[in-house]
């Protein structure tokens, strides 16, 4: 008898086809494909626009490196500084480790699927829904301390998972390495873990912390993170003033109690609710994992209650779509309501990357205050310079805030401006105008002004680029000679927020 199991379609001789490389890929660790599609995204966008007013801070802030600042760790200045030596004046390249980030986390979350269980479309699901969170394309698009938390929160939960599926020690090890890194970017990543801890406590397996290898790891957090922590304490906290001026809705970006919820679902993404509340459930009905679900809530109640900011969680959301998205599949278990969460979820995209012309941007920012930070510097700078030019030679420029500062600093060069001086958190230390310099200063306080100008004018005011509404459209500038010495003056002018 012949045998005819063998391919038909197979030529004599021939070895069976095997599938090229990229098949292969797509078909073993999909969610890498979804992170190489996103990161070229962020990639191809992030150019557009230009910097955002902390990252002209943190280029000045790389150019005064410390283990600490007022307001921030040392890691994303130090990171600045080193993009702006490989290519100057290049926002792509400054978000280069943003738009990495970004990418590697979406990988994560594909990663911590398949470790749940997830069938090949279900990781596919947790990486899409994690790369259009807005979180993540938010972080992804800005170098800021907030992306460099994203990735270590990231990785500790995904390391936490492991080791709550019974990984070994030295995973232990890793997460108090990527503990301590983290802390010289963002202190939140402490939340985190606190978090944990209360969860393990209040809903187990409390053998986990019988071992001396969770000790460990903390131990090894707080030496990697501790250059920063001595900083801090022998400048009295000024990290602690600044988190109480947040609290009071300083910041750009603050949200009131009552508004956090409400943002913390738009911001994610209204369409992806049901993918991530799946996953909470999920992981709350584990009774290996369920230390997840309420560590996650304890921290939403603890960032409400102390003004906290939507984002601060952000860094749970990719093991929420990755416990979430299986479940979700399976439940829903029609392809057209996935792709319709999908498709109805891509506004995200133009909330938060540069994608439209920045005449038609307000009602952008209207819904996320970053994106109008990133419109206008150098024009601003060109009319500083244009007010400056009819000011007597050696006048000093002072600005109310580090964006003014960062920007005159990064354009005002060519155009025959000064270094600026700012009392605004970091650059408060970095020096005030000699003695009694006349100054044009910028949007400062008038009442402030008053007090400290024997000789106060105003010179004009920002107009931004298509009246675009951001924080500068507006801005008084003033010719200022001071009353007494800026020395006696600056710490008047100082403050942090």
């Amino acid at each position: 008898m012949t045998d005819t199991s063998a391919d038909d379609s197979a030529p004599s001789g021939s070895s069976p086809a095997r599938p090229g490389r990229w098949q292969g890929l797509v078909r073993t660790r999909p969610e890498l494909v979804v992170a190489a599609t996103g990161g070229l995204l962020m990639l191809l966008t992030s150019g557009r626009y230009g910097y955002h007013r902390d990252e002209l801070y943190f280029l000045e802030a790389g150019r005064h490196l410390a283990w600490g600042y007022p307001d921030q760790p040392p890691l994303v200045p130090a990171a600045a500084r080193l993009m702006s030596l490989l290519l100057p004046d290049s926002p792509m390249t400054l978000r280069l480790p943003s738009t990495l980030i970004a990418a590697t986390v979406v990988a994560l979350s594909g990663a911590m699927a398949r470790r749940l269980g997830a069938a090949p479309a279900g990781q596919v699901l947790a990486a899409v829904t994690t790369g259009i969170c807005g979180f993540v394309l938010g972080m992804g698009h800005l170098l800021s301390t907030s992306t460099f938390d994203l990735i270590g929160w990231t990785l500790l939960t995904y390391l936490l998972l492991r080791l709550l599926q019974g990984g070994g020690a030295r995973l232990w090890l890793y997460a108090g390495v990527v503990a301590g890194i983290t802390l010289q970017a963002n202190v939140l990543v402490g939340f985190l873990l606190a978090g944990f801890v209360a969860g393990v406590l209040v809903a187990g397996p409390r053998t986990l912390l019988r071992s001396p290898w969770p000790w460990i790891a903390a131990v090894l957090a707080l030496l990697v993170g501790l250059p920063y922590l001595v900083w801090q304490g022998a400048h009295g906290w000024p990290q602690l003033d600044v988190a109480r001026g947040i609290a009071r809705g300083d910041s750009g970006s603050s949200a009131s109690r009552v508004a956090f919820l409400p943002l913390l679902l738009l911001e994610v993404g209204p369409w992806l609710v049901p993918v991530w509340l799946f996953g909470l459930v999920r992981l709350g009905r584990d009774r290996v994992l369920r230390c997840f679900a309420v560590a996650f809530v304890l921290l939403l109640v603890v960032f409400v209650l102390t003004g906290g900011k939507p984002y601060y969680l952000a860094g749970l959301f990719p093991l929420l779509f990755a416990a979430g998205a299986q479940p979700f599949l399976d439940r829903v278990g029609r392809p057209w309501v996935v792709a319709a969460v999908l498709v109805l979820s891509t506004p995200a995209l133009v909330f938060t990357l540069p994608l439209l012309p920045v005449s038609a941007v307000d009602p952008v920012i209207a819904v996320n205050y970053d994106a109008g930070e990133t419109i206008g510097w150098p024009r601003f700078t060109r009319q500083v310079a244009d007010a400056y030019a009819g000011l007597p030679p050696g006048t000093a420029i002072v600005t109310s805030n580090y964006g003014q500062a960062g920007a005159i600093d990064r354009y005002g060069g060519p155009l025959g401006l000064p270094s600026a001086y700012s009392g605004h958190n970091g650059y408060a230390a970095w020096g005030h105008p000699p003695g009694k310099t006349p100054a044009l200063v910028i949007g400062e306080d008038p009442a402030l002004l008053a007090d400290s100008c024997t000789d106060l004018r105003t010179l004009g005011r920002i107009s931004s680029p298509s009246d675009v509404d951001n924080d500068e459209n507006g801005t008084v500038l003033r010719w200022c000679v001071p009353a007494r010495s800026w020395r006696e003056l600056w710490p008047s002018f100082t403050h942090l927020g």
